[in-house]
């Protein structure tokens, strides 16, 4: 018999951080504003999902292999017994899940050549960021999804389906969402921050971070500059490389970094930061003064998605873990755990029965008018990707 979700009330440590810890509090945006208060409902407990690193491990019928984030879904607790466990009581099928994907490239550098030789890979579904899925998809390594064995793929979020890189969803379904945006310290910057414009304001001169990713550095500095990142051009990325690069020229940018921004951040080194909203909603805990903003020229949405490989041992075990995932009550399960956007129809109300606060918190589940400010990267051929990166590592450099 399926379980009713609960929550589990949890707190991240600060080496866990990262944008797949997604908590959604004192956010601006949009003019929307929200207490830090609300970050009561997200702390606590460090339990800790059972995994194992070895990809190597032998799949077949009875078994299904799943890769994914670390501190991606609810654990096992004395109280519940977890997703994982109940999908295992559910389907009779023995779950070997791991919390092996830190780093898209990375993965990607471990999976390629065994995928373009047809061999296993020692999972047989796996969860990757929007790009990586664009990749694997113009390579021709992943499984097509047979929409009669997931009935329940009908509760995806119609503002998920019809992507750039999966228009129909024919390869992928997302796991979660999230957004890149500004974290700010408003006892520093004396007022709300509502625009990417507050970034080379010369008022925050060597108080300002930028984040050393391509996509995620520019992606802001586009909109501001009235591009899009769904039609992006190399002279959209041009112009905002040249724009930061004189910004960096001029001292207004601290320092370019990855999630290290949070450092700087927390000790009141910088005013204001790119960032992603979960980590500056635990820095909250420590420093009240914090606060995060998806810009009123738009911030950068980022979905992390379920794929299927070409040479997974269990395709069809695979289908039964997308549905039942999809089921919006087990959803609101996860999601009251993970605390990111649910990419389910329905999550919302059964999230309410768990804990009215995150069913009400936008950065969890979000409004439309906060839909509208998330955009997404359309996808970039194999030499765009060289082209645009190489272009923006210029102005990174140190």
């Amino acid at each position: 018999m399926m379980r009713g979700p609960k929550h589990r009330i949890h707190r991240i440590t600060a080496q866990d951080l990262s944008r797949r810890r997604f908590l959604g509090t004192g956010f601006v945006g949009g003019g929307l504003a929200l207490s830090p208060a609300l970050l009561a409902a997200c702390g606590g407990g460090n339990e800790e999902s059972e995994t194992s690193d070895d990809t190597s491990s032998e799949g077949g019928a009875g078994i299904l292999r799943i890769s994914n984030w670390p501190t991606y879904i609810d654990p096992p607790s004395d109280e519940d017994p977890g997703t994982v466990k109940e999908f295992e009581e559910a389907t009779g099928l023995d779950v070997q899940y791991k919390e092996d994907v830190n780093d898209n490239e990375e993965f990607f550098a471990k999976i390629k050549e065994p995928l373009s030789r047809g061999q296993d890979i020692g999972t047989d579904l796996f969860i990757v960021t929007d790009f990586l899925v664009s990749r694997l998809i113009s390579l021709g390594m992943l499984e097509k999804l047979d929409d009669a064995k997931l009935p329940n793929k009908t509760n995806l979020l119609p503002t998920l389906f019809d992507v750039g890189y999966d228009p129909g969803r024919v390869y992928s379904l997302p796991w979660f969402s999230g957004f890149t945006g500004l974290g700010y310290n408003i006892e520093m910057t004396g007022g709300e921050i509502t625009s990417t414009a507050a970034l080379f304001d010369p008022k925050y001169k060597g108080e300002v971070t930028m984040l050393s990713d391509m996509r995620d550095g520019l992606g802001m500095v586009i909109l501001l500059d009235g591009g899009t990142t769904e039609e992006v051009t190399e002279a959209d990325i041009q112009k905002a490389a040249d724009r930061v690069q004189a910004a960096k020229d001029d001292g207004q940018i601290r320092r370019f970094t990855g999630n290290d921004y949070m450092d700087d951040l927390a000790q009141g080194n910088i005013a204001i930061a790119q960032a992603y909203s979960g980590d500056i909603q635990q820095l909250q805990q420590d420093n009240p003064n914090l606060r995060f903003a998806v810009p009123q020229e738009g911030g950068v949405i980022f979905s992390d998605n379920m794929v299927i490989p070409t040479t997974s041992q269990n395709v069809d075990g695979a289908f039964q873990w997308m549905d039942y995932v999809y089921n919006p009550a087990n959803n609101a399960q996860i999601t009251a755990y993970v605390a990111y956007i649910s990419p389910v129809r329905g999550v919302a109300d059964e999230l309410a029965k768990i804990d009215p606060e995150l069913a009400a918190n936008p950065l969890i589940v979000p409004t439309d008018e906060l839909l509208a400010l998330g955009h997404d990267w359309r996808p970039l051929t194999e030499d765009e990707e060289v082209k645009f990166s190489e272009i923006y590592a210029e102005v990174t450099a140190s």
